[in-house]
């Protein structure tokens, strides 16, 4: 998961409603502090699970969570060495990517090591070892959810010895990446003002679910690759930016072009890599800010706004679409706005003078 896939996700966060007084679900991070470890044990949505503190001293915890339609993601911070003993909801799988250095976390008495993660299938209770001023990235995603996406998206069957698999080994370098997209994820979603949209949250479930994959390379049969050819590879692409374009209103996520094109994540990525030197999310956003600014040098002819104008190509979230039209083009959208006019007065000027 990219920052680029994180702000495309913001940038679509609230669109209209279709009745201002229609009631809107809120899908916002929740942040909550515990100065005892029963009260941190509850205030995780969803678990069945008991702290006992194991070292002295004043117990502080936090937890800052967001909680989507089939996901929880969530970091957790804890003061003293704590046993725990915890459930998940029966239809999901929890991931648990530890920040801490190496050996300070066991799961079911197994070390954690410094390059793995932890992973429990729901429905069955586990210990959780954890030391002083421990912190731990959560994700819970539900079960039927993880097998469809592997299926649809990644085009694999997840293997049936996934559910007796506590600790996976993925490397120093992915496992900071996958740290660095989740806290990412959590910060961006407590600075956005609005509730995310329906498509919004599939987009960011998709974001986290490839983050996952990518850095836990999960237990799986994996079928063969085979990469198309140069020509296929082009087509895919065109085909690609065609589907987005003829869907400009709305942001077109990477899993819905797999399902479309009928090619595997793996697949897509490796073909916009090899033609265009970019992943597919960056370039759909590229080309969606594009059709934006051309939009915006036309407005004056139209009396269009900014947000008439974001609106069309899928922003919603103003301040976001701003930000990344900026970091693309070295200027603001009002700014690019205000040039049209002026260039497109003093057209009507020179055209009445003669």
């Amino acid at each position: 998961m990219t920052i680029e896939t994180l702000s495309d996700t913001f940038a679509n966060a609230a669109p209209p409603a279709a009745s201002a007084r229609a009631p809107q679900p809120s899908f916002r991070v929740q942040t909550r502090i515990a100065h005892d470890a029963d009260e941190q044990a509850r205030n995780l949505h969803g678990w069945h699970q008991t702290y006992d503190q194991l070292t002295a001293g004043s117990f502080v915890g936090g937890l800052t969570e967001l909680c989507v339609d089939h996901m929880q993601i969530f970091v957790e911070t804890t003061s003293h060495t704590l046993r725990q003993t915890c459930e998940v909801q029966k239809d999901a799988y929890w991931f648990g990517i530890p920040t801490c250095r190496a050996g300070s976390g066991r799961i079911d008495a197994q070390i954690i090591a410094g390059d793995a993660l932890a992973f429990r299938p729901g429905g069955i209770e586990f210990e959780l070892l954890t030391s002083a001023g421990y912190e731990i990235f959560g994700v819970v995603v539900k079960s039927d959810v993880l097998r469809r996406y592997a299926a649809d998206v990644e085009h694999v069957v997840l293997a049936e010895q996934l559910a007796h698999t506590e600790v996976v080994p993925i490397g120093m370098e992915r496992k900071e990446r996958l740290c660095a997209s989740l806290r990412e994820l959590l910060t961006q979603s407590a600075a956005s003002g609005a509730p995310l949209s329906a498509p919004a949250r599939e987009s960011l479930q998709a974001a986290v679910l490839g983050a996952l994959f990518d850095a836990c390379a999960l237990p799986a049969a994996l079928e063969p690759l085979a990469m198309p050819t140069r020509v296929r590879r082009q087509s895919i692409v065109a085909e690609a930016r065609d589907y987005v374009l003829a869907n400009r209103d709305r942001a077109v996520g990477v899993p819905e072009l797999c399902e479309r094109l009928h090619v595997s994540r793996r697949t897509l990525q490796y073909c916009f890599q090899d033609v265009l030197g970019m992943a597919p999310a960056h370039y759909v956003r590229a080309i969606r800010l594009n059709g934006a600014r051309r939009d915006l040098c036309n407005a004056s002819r139209d009396a269009r706004s900014v947000q008439d104008v974001a609106a069309a190509w899928g922003f919603w979230h103003m301040s976001q679409f701003a930000t990344d039209y900026r970091k693309l083009f070295g200027m603001r959208p009002s700014d690019t706005l205000k040039a049209a006019i002026g260039a497109h007065s003093a057209g009507s000027n020179r055209s009445f003078a003669h």
